[in-house]
């Protein structure tokens, strides 16, 4: 008896590994007033609106819990916020938003830049409400424009903060779980169909669909369709695939922005904005091309998008180098001359430099000699270009004029005093930041910009904020444009949800 009932179990064991994956799936179904794809920074700020609203919402996070990118932000874009008025700052809704379309040449959505830009300084009331705490107006680079507000816990602070309100909301956030396909009815969105990590068939039946998933970075075959350099280094990109994007599209979606993405520093690959060895390299030192020429006006890397640009058209690899009494300014004196975003900030010492460097020189991106011929044979440069070249760049120094690029000579640093260093660079990107065209009210349109009823879009899958290159002028703009098009959206959803009763 016992050896047959042990037959019987061996059985059922093998036939049960043998059942394949996703066999024992379910099929799930939510009904909605709205359901959000996607809980990074634009869709939980859709979410908690929407919910605020007293609308019923589901949303979708392909990811095992919210955030994305908008984690790691810093400050968000606003413009006649009550913070800015009560700093007597005087730039206005007329002048930011003339120098957003000018800095785009006119070529992104005008009436979308409008409404964002008039939504902004009262969002930024509007987090405070909720509770969201602000340290700073900030900017980029000196002189520049004051439109960064700072707020404290970085992005992850706030995005848990609004995920916790909508939690006790009673609200639905089903996590590893994406959307692959809208529902259409009657010439409508009426929601979307997914699935789970396990395997689930996940429906969601709504009566607006909002598509949050941040955009394609992490999608090979888009990136190479569509971006100038599809090989920058993607800043936490993983899992933004187009999802979204590729669904708005098959229902009939026009086209908008696919090209643009946000330039970001150029750096060593994969290293952490914060390292004190890569932090040299995001400096307006001396920048060279893998042959050993210079190419550019190095203070660009004030504007990322500027630094990008350059970077890409040589192919998307240099060498930042400087001698060992620039690396003493840096480490001991006065500290670095550009700051990292708020992390690292104009005149940090950087005291970890040597503690890092061994780990940066056995990884390969950073290197170190006595002279300039052995620096050469390290990197793989032309000794006799390098050498030329530093020659030449010591003279514009010597003189305080830089007569090939116009450098600002305060930047202007000499390569003379050994051990020199070589920190290899590539250009960077925060993620693309468009794909899905919509109007000013984030309904998804068709290409003769006719909405397709019941969708909308927002964040980096909406095309339409940028014009050509990702717009630095503005800091704070990306998550600024994040949460007011999730905003915008409810606002839209919600007077499109009232013509269905």
């Amino acid at each position: 008896m016992f050896a047959i009932c042990r037959r019987t179990f061996i059985a059922a064991a093998v036939a049960a590994a043998l059942i394949p994956l996703g066999a024992n799936a379910a099929e799930k179904t939510y009904d909605a007033d709205v359901v959000v794809i996607g809980a990074g920074a634009s869709g939980t700020a859709a979410a908690w609106a929407a919910a605020e609203k007293g609308l019923k919402v589901v949303t979708l996070e392909k990811a095992a819990f919210p955030g994305g990118t908008g984690q790691f932000s810093e400050g968000i874009f606003a413009v006649e916020s009550r913070m800015q008025k009560d700093w007597n700052y005087a730039l206005t809704k007329d002048e930011a938003f003339l120098k957003i379309m000018n800095y785009g040449h006119w070529r992104g959505n005008a009436k979308m830049v409008r409404a964002f830009v008039d939504k902004s300084g009262e969002t930024i009331d509007w987090m405070q409400k909720q509770g969201v705490k602000f340290e700073k107006l900030f900017s980029n680079y000196p002189n520049g424009l004051y439109t960064w507000h700072i707020y404290e816990g970085r992005g992850a602070g706030w995005i848990k903060l609004f995920q916790e309100k909508y939690k006790q909301a009673g609200q639905t956030l089903l996590t590893e779980t994406w959307g692959e396909k809208l529902i259409m009815k009657d010439g409508r969105v009426a929601g979307v169909e997914g699935k789970n990590k396990a395997g689930d068939t996940v429906t969601v039946n709504a009566k607006a669909t909002i598509i949050a998933t941040g955009g394609f970075f992490d999608n090979k075959e888009m990136r190479e369709k569509y971006l100038r350099f599809p090989d920058a280094d993607g800043l936490a990109q993983k899992g933004k695939t187009g999802d979204g994007i590729r669904m708005a599209w098959a229902v009939g979606a026009g086209e908008e922005g696919a090209e643009v993405q946000a330039s970001y520093r150029p750096g060593p690959r994969g290293v952490s904005t914060t390292n004190h060895v890569s932090a040299t390299a995001k400096q307006p030192h001396l920048w060279l091309t893998p042959k050993g020429e210079r190419f550019c006006n190095e203070v660009i890397m004030l504007e990322w998008p500027f630094a990008g640009n350059a970077l890409e058209r040589i192919g998307g690899t240099m060498y930042v180098v400087y001698d060992s009494k620039t690396l003493q300014h840096m480490e001991k004196d006065e500290g670095i001359d550009l700051g990292v975003g708020v992390m690292v900030p104009v005149g940090t010492k950087l005291a970890n430099f040597e503690k890092e460097w061994a780990d940066a020189e056995k990884a390969g991106w950073a290197f170190k000699a006595d002279t300039l011929e052995e620096l050469a044979r390290k990197t793989g440069m032309d000794p006799a270009k390098l050498e030329a070249t530093v020659k030449e760049y010591n003279g514009f120094a010597a003189v305080r004029h830089d007569a090939q690029f116009a450098k600002d000579p305060k930047y202007l640093r000499e390569v003379k005093t050994g051990p020199f260093y070589a920190i290899k660079s590539v250009a960077s990107t925060l993620g693309t930041l468009g794909g899905i065209k919509a109007n000013e009210k984030f309904e998804v349109v068709t290409p003769d910009e006719t909405a397709i009823p019941g969708l909308y879009a927002v964040g980096n899958d909406v095309g339409g904020m940028y014009g050509d290159s990702y717009d630095l002028l503005m800091a704070g703009s990306t998550v600024g444009f994040a949460v007011n098009s999730g905003r915008i959206a409810v606002d839209s959803a919600e007077a499109y949800i009232k013509t269905l009763k």
